[in-house]
């Protein structure tokens, strides 16, 4: 959560910083601000709501400067308001500092400075993280980096932080521990922000910092890092694979509908070069050396949280029923705190599109510390989960800005289902002719979508008869269920209408006393796995005046003569049908939320990427 910009070099720094937020916006939106240094001292500009809001704020006031920092929040201490607005100002307002993350340790650090005199204007753990760091500036009389590092010794909790000294227009100093950071390098200026997306305009050579380090950052000078435990760390050069037209719209309306009708390429970018075009053999080159201890695992326990962690289920039925291999879904926010059995022999399979989830990198470490192997499935190169998991692979699903994700779950099943395929043939839990079979089906999935997108303005006339709907309920069996799950969730996300997926077994047990004329039910009954059973719970639906709409494969005539609507899609294999089913429920989701006034893009209360608990 939270969107960091910073800049320093020889241009105006304000309009990069400000572009930089409106491109980093889908990580917090509820205030922004900036500081610019420059001869007469420090401007901070603050204000409540969206970037634009504060770009209206600033548009009058003196933004010139060659130094600036920026931030975007998403509230987690104080309610957001100016006051509580990034960044935030020492005592003597001579440092101005914005912050991702949570100091967990805030309140007894806060005592103590007020004992010492301080006094705070906001409810922010920020304001008190910069009047540290001025306390131990002032009494110790050391450099602001040193004064930073030994404060950041005190605090307990996770950070990404930039600190700027007034009067001192050539640099400032960033740091991380939990939230990432990355620096990007040009001639004679340099770029920090939260993810690449606001540097890649400017340079392609970036520098990801590690946790538990801090950079001097001089436009004069090469880049210095060092450990808050004051060991100097060589500064290694990445180059970027990001493309500026990838985190623009690209002329659609809105990032998530720019997204959904990717999930075709995406899908493709993340099968290239890991399918043989001859031999159909699979190469996952990240798990290469891991595939044996993957085979010979007690189980895999995967962790997660939200819509990664619905693509984490289908894993487990993708595992358990080609590979045989015995798996446990845990969502890691509970996962980390109930004290789990983890083995030595266990794998631990973290899923996250950032590849910076809090909750799953603090699961990851409690399995680093039982012995089990860590792998990962992320879409961000350089995140925190590659860095810290032994093996893994990356979705290739490219940025995904909208808050709602939809491609990121389309490729991150992708990835679980050549997993799973590779292991499953490995030992030998499928015939060949099957393997063959599978294989031949996934390449066919971009295809199937294209004709799904298609259907594009039927969905849109349905989302019109329900966008007033107050509750809906998503029913699915087997492979579906967790798309069911899946549906409910973007629904609820994007236009705020209570949503509930369901086992469709499950109905009678509870749910069922919810429906009457007004309940829309969305089933998914496609013709593999439980179709005659699911035909079945359609029937009780009716039976007691559910509305339907039903996700049905193509030329099914039973489950027409039930449904008030019904959106077809190809067939397929039964495991590879969530790739398929996903997306009427995406688009349903966009056209209601966007019927409604909502903002797709970004809803209210979230953001982008969870990297606070």
């Amino acid at each position: 959560m939270c969107g960091i910009v910073g800049y320093v070099g020889s241009k105006q720094a304000y309009p990069i910083v400000i572009k930089g937020l409106k491109r980093l916006e889908y990580r917090g939106y509820d205030s922004s601000g900036v500081c610019i240094g420059n001869r007469d001292g420090i401007t901070v500009l603050k204000e409540k709501g969206k970037v634009s809001d504060l770009e209206a704020y600033a548009a009058e006031k003196d933004t010139s400067g060659s130094i600036s920092i920026g931030h975007t929040r998403w509230a987690t201490h104080g309610v957001p308001n100016r006051e509580n607005a990034h960044p935030h100002f020492s005592g003597d307002r001579k440092l101005s500092l914005i912050h991702n993350g949570i100091i967990e340790n805030y309140d007894s650090i806060k005592k103590a400075l007020i004992n010492k005199g301080h006094t705070f204007k906001s409810d922010t753990d920020t304001e008190v993280l910069v009047h540290l760091i001025e306390e131990i500036k002032n009494h110790e009389q050391v450099s602001l980096f040193e004064a930073v590092r030994l404060a950041l010794n005190e605090v307990v909790g996770a950070y990404a932080i930039i600190v700027m000294e007034k009067g001192v227009n050539n640099e400032f100093i960033a740091a991380r521990k939990g939230s990432p950071l990355v620096i990007g390098i040009g001639e004679g200026e340099y770029f920090v922000a939260s993810d690449a997306s606001p540097i890649v305009e400017y340079t392609r050579d970036v520098v990801y910092l590690d946790d538990g380090e801090i950079a001097l950052i001089n436009k004069d000078a090469d880049l210095e890092i060092r450990t808050i435990a004051n060991v100097s760390k060589t500064p290694f050069i990445h180059e970027l694979e990001l493309s500026l037209e990838a985190i623009e719209k690209g002329g659609f309306s809105s990032f998530m509908l720019k997204e959904i009708f990717e999930q075709p390429k995406s899908i493709i970018d993340t099968l290239r070069g890991r399918i043989n075009p001859k031999t159909k053999e699979i190469t996952l080159g990240g798990i290469l050396d891991y595939e044996q201890k993957i085979i010979n695992a007690d189980r895999i326990i995967i962790v997660a949280c939200g819509t990664s962690w619905h693509a984490g289920l289908i894993g487990e039925y993708l595992f358990e029923d080609l590979a045989r291999i015995s798996v446990e879904v845990e969502y890691a926010s509970e996962f980390r705190y109930r004290n789990p059995i983890i083995n030595k022999n266990d794998v631990v399979l973290a899923i996250s599109q950032s590849g910076e989830t809090a909750d799953s990198l603090a699961a990851l470490e409690l399995a680093k510390e039982k012995g089990a192997t860590l792998l990962g499935i992320c879409n961000v190169v350089g995140s925190s989960i590659p860095r810290l998991t032994h093996a893994g692979s990356y979705t290739h699903a490219g940025p995904e800005i909208g808050v709602a994700s939809t491609k990121a779950f389309t490729t991150q099943i992708v990835v679980l289902t050549l997993m799973a395929i590779k292991m499953a043939q490995k030992k030998g839990t499928i015939t060949k002719s099957k393997y063959h079979e599978i294989i031949t089906e996934l390449e066919l999935i971009p295809k199937k979508i294209e004709k799904i997108l298609k259907k594009n303005d039927q969905i849109k006339k349905i989302a019109e008869k329900f966008k007033n709907a107050t509750n809906f309920l998503y029913l699915g069996r087997g492979y579906n269920f967790p798309v069911a799950l899946e549906g409910a969730l973007k629904l609820k996300e994007i236009s705020y209408i209570h949503a509930e997926g369901y086992p469709a077994a499950e109905m009678k047990h509870g749910p069922i006393a919810l429906i009457d004329d007004d309940m829309p039910i969305v089933v998914i009954a496609t013709k593999k796995g439980n179709y005659d059973k699911v035909v079945s719970n359609i029937q009780e639906v009716k039976a007691r005046g559910g509305r339907l709409i039903a996700i049905v494969t193509e030329g099914d005539t039973t489950v027409k003569e039930l449904a008030d609507y019904c959106i077809e899609v190809p067939d397929s294999f039964d495991g590879l049908s969530p790739l398929l089913t996903n997306i009427p429920l995406q688009l349903l989701s966009y056209h209601i939320a966007l019927m409604r006034g909502c903002d797709v893009d970004m809803p209210r209360n979230l953001a982008k990427s969870v990297t606070v608990e």
